[in-house]
């Protein structure tokens, strides 16, 4: 449902449907709202605390109660990017690395839907098609801002801020990630060193054993 969620929410922003093809589309788009919610109404009803549940989850909520005002379009943001990294992480958990990557790629495209869906149509935008609002999403999200794209209303701006914040998460994610893989390597590395040198006292233990059992023989035999 998310992955639908997020091709009828694309055509609407690039594909400039017609009024028929908009209104189905917006038909799918609350539909899968409809199954988002009744998500978090049952996952809330089973849950054995649902006090520290609800206050847990304060972030499904707003998945689920604000797309609904529909001046808020922006939280079209929220939805999808809450709801397909679950997906995803699901589909590949324990793979950090691929986790990420996913979670870049998609975080992008969504904030190049939004700011061009935001910008596109303004007479003084400088962000002017899905090209140049993807461009502008890369140096924002991995904090290099070049300055040919900037957004000029105050949605771009909220959609900028949200889309840094996540671009120093991901850094963070890819640096941990390296440093936890070095450390692990190096943990491997004295461990294997580890298990040799504890062979080779164990070799040298026996051969000592076996130097004391030939010296006891010969001496048993001297004495005869």
């Amino acid at each position: 449902m998310a992955l639908l969620f997020l091709a009828a929410y694309s055509v609407q922003v690039l594909a400039n449907p017609s009024d028929t093809v908009d209104t189905i589309l917006d038909v799918v788009i609350f539909a899968s709202w409809v199954c988002f919610a009744i998500d978090y109404v049952v996952r809330l009803s089973v849950a054995p605390h649902r006090g520290s549940w609800f206050i847990r989850h304060l972030a499904d909520l707003a998945i689920v109660v604000l797309p609904m005002l529909r001046p808020l379009r922006l939280l079209r943001l929220l939805i999808l990017v809450g709801v397909l990294q679950k997906a995803l992480g699901s589909a590949i958990r324990g793979r950090v690395v691929l986790y990420t990557a996913a979670s870049a790629m998609l975080l992008i495209y969504v904030a190049s839907l939004a700011i061009y869906e935001t910008e596109g149509q303004l007479p003084d935008a400088t962000i002017t098609s899905f090209g140049d609002a993807v461009w502008w999403s890369m140096t924002t999200v991995t904090t290099v801002g070049y300055g040919d794209y900037s957004p000029i209303t105050l949605t771009g701006r909220v959609i900028a801020g949200f889309l840094m914040l996540g671009g120093i998460s991901v850094i963070g994610v890819v640096t941990a990630t390296i440093a936890s893989w070095i450390v692990q390597r190096v943990a491997d590395d004295d461990e294997a060193n580890s298990a040799a040198t504890s062979a080779e006292l164990q070799l040298l233990r026996a051969e000592v054993a076996d130097l004391r059992r030939d010296l006891a023989r010969h001496r048993e035999a001297a004495e005869v």
